[in-house]
């Protein structure tokens, strides 16, 4: 329970009137950024298994600071970010007359309560995942916290398919250890963000749990290979269960078994994690962008390289635990085809949302991507802080000659 009581009944009590700019079904203006001025520059890349990572440079060399955030790990390492069921939290409404109510709020699955006691703002991104409660949870969006806010409700998606029982008071990170840190893969990333619907991300749970017990097995003589269950979701998480003796995501990725092969897969981008960063650094790089066997799938892009640098163990987990299932080789990516798919035009439509004065999530679809920029409205911010692109499976990226900036 939150010592800071007072909040809580602010917290419960704004609910219905929080403030967010909502704005929907926008055209997009684009800015032209073509060729040489483009605002992102895709660097040679660097391999381990069928991973192959762009690093991506800001063409600007804009300096931006770089502890500006804090992140949900370290929040959770400090202690000064908490969060708990939405249960933990006895509402007060108010009556006709002005009077408060007690009214108890029961746990639901797809909203936590969090509170940031630090000195920083809290910055979270869609896909990172909290152990505990009744239920693992991944966010559901990328979004800022302020520093000394009141509680927040936090969307979430359950990643741990048929358990509601408590296993712990309140929520905490995947790994004590920083090396085995991660998040969900860009698969089940891409259900919650996209999608943002709870069944679809259970079914990329499900596949992504056959798809690890698969990995993890030893193989088997004359073994013919496995189909799919049709559904791609909770019956594939429950028939692999068994094999690895959890419906958990996270439990999942942190057996052994498991572990190790993501491990294996991203040796070549880990093992050696101080002199990769060290180079990352010296080059200014501040993303990547993702390739799987050839198939650029994802990137990833920060406000400034020591951000990048605080995510990478758990974001490169993640891509390596995309590489796990296997599957037809796509040939090779290249410099020229990471860099096209920055800078694909974005001549589509823009959703945006979030919190007046806080932040503003921007998502634009257009030929055959989703892009998400997470943008800091905070007093001396005003600039992209995190943006996501990915490419929305099966279709068929558009070569450009003009490169506008996303």
């Amino acid at each position: 329970m939150f010592n800071r009581k007072m909040r809580v009944v602010q917290f419960v009590a704004c609910l219905s009137v929080i403030a967010t700019a909502t704005v929907l079904s926008q055209h997009v203006q684009p800015v032209a950024a073509g060729g040489a001025e483009s605002s992102y520059r895709v660097l040679k890349p660097i391999q381990s298994g069928d991973l192959t990572l762009f690093p991506v440079v800001r063409a600007d060399a804009k300096s931006l600071p770089a502890n500006e955030f804090l992140t949900l790990d370290e929040g959770f390492k400090s202690g000064e970010v908490e969060v708990t069921e939405y249960g933990k939290v006895r509402g007060l409404i108010r009556s006709r007359g002005g009077v408060a109510t007690p009214r108890y709020q029961g746990d639901q699955v797809n909203t936590l309560v969090l509170v940031n006691n630090s000195k920083r703002p809290l910055l979270l991104l869609a896909g990172e995942i909290v152990t505990g409660g009744k239920q693992d949870r991944i966010i559901a969006k990328d979004r800022i916290v302020p520093a000394g806010a009141d509680p927040i409700d936090l969307s979430v998606f359950c990643v741990e398919h048929g358990r509601w029982t408590e296993s712990s008071d309140k929520f905490g990170a995947t790994a004590h250890n920083e090396a085995k840190s991660f998040m969900v893969q860009p698969a089940v990333r891409q259900q919650a963000m996209v999608a943002k619907d709870q069944q679809q991300v259970w079914n990329a749970v499900g596949g992504a749990i056959s798809t690890m017990a698969e990995a993890a097995a030893p193989p088997l003589p004359n073994a013919s290979p496995r189909t799919g269950t049709g559904d791609g979701g909770a019956t594939a998480i429950h028939g692999n269960a068994a094999s690895l003796g959890t419906t958990s995501y996270a439990k999942a990725m942190q057996s052994s078994a498991v572990s190790a092969k993501v491990d294996q897969e991203s040796a070549g981008l880990l093992q050696s994690r101080e002199a990769a960063l060290a180079t990352l650094r010296q080059e200014h790089a501040v993303g990547v962008v993702v390739a799987v066997r050839g198939e650029i799938i994802w990137a990833d892009l920060f406000s400034d390289p020591e951000l990048l640098s605080r995510y990478w163990v758990k974001l490169v987990r993640s891509y390596a635990a995309e590489g796990l299932g296997g599957g037809p080789s796509n040939g090779t990516a290249t410099t020229a085809d990471a860099q096209a798919f920055l800078d694909a035009p974005p001549h589509g439509r823009e959703d945006s949302e979030g919190e007046v004065g806080v932040y503003r999530v921007r998502e634009i679809k257009s030929n055959g991507t989703d892009l998400f920029a997470l943008e800091s409205l905070l007093p001396g911010t005003g600039y992209d802080v995190h943006i996501s692109k990915l490419k929305l499976k099966g279709v068929q990226i558009t070569p450009v000659t003009h490169l506008p900036n996303f």
